[in-house]
């Protein structure tokens, strides 16, 4: 027996809050920075949150399920933009280049758009019907199985990672492999499977760090030729950020003074010591939090995202749908994955990569695909049917 009405709505209310009050630490921190911005970043962030609420009310009139019927047309229009960006075409004024990236689209109106935003949720779709599929035609289950749905996961997986690494978007890549991990995880793939590819990376990237310690003047050239220069720069910065604080140490060394600066309490709105921190409305927004309002300031914005974590976690474990839980799983990859690295990047915990802190940093295309992650979620617990016995 139902213990709900199935005409109630199942709304998680608790999670509707956590997001409300991440979106007002965003904007009251995005208009703190305000005077030492070139745009008015407060109002379109604002702007961008109400964009965003409305899509999560339509992702909320539709049955999530539908979302099967339109994977793949979903998956090809990321693709489309992604092989766009990646061959330039048709070029600018549509195709922009920020920092020597090839990441964004300029559309008419809305401003700037990067594509590889939306393929985190694209491709936690497809992936998810993909898992789903092959679990409803496999009769029985073997190690053939296994390894043939790990095939068509990394098959559909490879090509948008490969087009978001050659930008270059190093952030990007690493969240499209997060939520891949995530994802096979809990795809009921064999562990000993696991284990051998988990063991086989271990093993490459062993030889290349090897490689750069025995062979540094040949591996330095390599990353020059290959494009990947700005990786091994970053990666200087971030194991000695003081013999690197002209180049790829100098956004680390920034950071973690303001940071430091904040103390306990913080300094109070607005009052800023450190003032040249490259991006700080966008990768480096937990800086400016830190630095006013302190480890008390920083602590609440942590304790708020594990709470969106847990809520998530919740909703996923509670689902009866595997299709819902799939769904909400490669969000956690997406949501954990990019909180841990832009949290840790600040404090030389993580290399510094260029990746947004959900909810909090400004940005159209990354608010938007949050949302509407956050709306497929609270989508998938409102068709969520609790029984007395379960």
């Amino acid at each position: 027996m139902s213990s709900r009405n199935s005409n109630t709505p199942n709304i998680d209310y608790s999670l509707i809050l956590i997001l409300i009050l991440l979106g007002i630490v965003s904007c009251f921190t995005i208009y703190s920075l305000q005077p030492t911005l070139d745009q008015n970043y407060f109002l379109k962030q604002v702007v961008w949150y109400i964009v965003g609420s409305m899509a999560i009310a339509v992702v909320m009139l539709v049955d999530y399920d539908r979302l099967r019927q339109i994977t793949w047309f979903l998956y090809g229009l990321g693709m489309i933009l992604l092989l766009m960006l990646a061959f330039n075409f048709p070029g600018p004024p549509l195709i922009k280049t920020v920092n020597g990236a090839t990441s964004w689209m300029n559309i008419p109106v809305f401003g700037t758009m990067q594509p590889a935003e939306f393929m985190k949720v694209f491709l936690v779709i497809t992936i998810a019907h993909l898992i789903m599929g092959h679990h409803e035609n496999t009769k029985y289950k073997s190690i053939k199985s296994d390894i043939w749905l790990l095939g068509k996961i990394l098959l559909v997986s490879l090509p948008p990672m490969g087009l978001v690494a050659i930008q270059p978007d190093l952030g990007g890549f690493l969240v499209l492999s997060a939520i891949v991990g995530c994802m096979i995880l809990v795809s009921g793939v064999r562990w000993r499977i696991l284990f051998t590819i988990l063991a086989s990376v271990a093993v490459i990237a062993g030889i290349v760090v090897a490689l750069f310690f025995y062979f540094p003047k040949e591996m330095d050239a390599f990353m020059d030729k290959s494009g990947f220069d700005h990786v091994e720069s970053r990666f200087n910065g971030w194991l000695d950020p003081e013999r690197y604080s002209k180049s790829g140490g100098y956004h680390l060394i920034q950071a973690m003074m303001a940071i430091g600066s904040g103390q306990l309490t913080g300094k109070g709105f607005r009052e800023f010591e450190v003032t040249e921190i490259p991006e700080q409305h966008t990768d480096m927004i937990f800086t400016a939090i830190s630095e006013q309002f302190g480890f008390l300031g920083s602590s609440i914005l942590v304790t708020l995202f594990f709470l969106l974590i847990y809520r998530l976690i919740h909703i996923a474990l509670q689902s009866n749908d595997p299709f819902g839980s799939y769904l909400i799983t490669g969000f956690i990859g997406m949501f954990t994955f990019q909180i841990f690295q832009n949290i840790g990047m600040s404090i030389q915990l993580l290399p510094i990569t260029g990746l947004p802190l959900p909810f909090i940093s400004y940005g159209g295309s990354s608010t938007l695909t949050y949302l509407l992650a956050i709306g497929i979620v609270l989508n998938i617990h409102s068709r969520t049917k609790q029984y007395m016995f379960d």
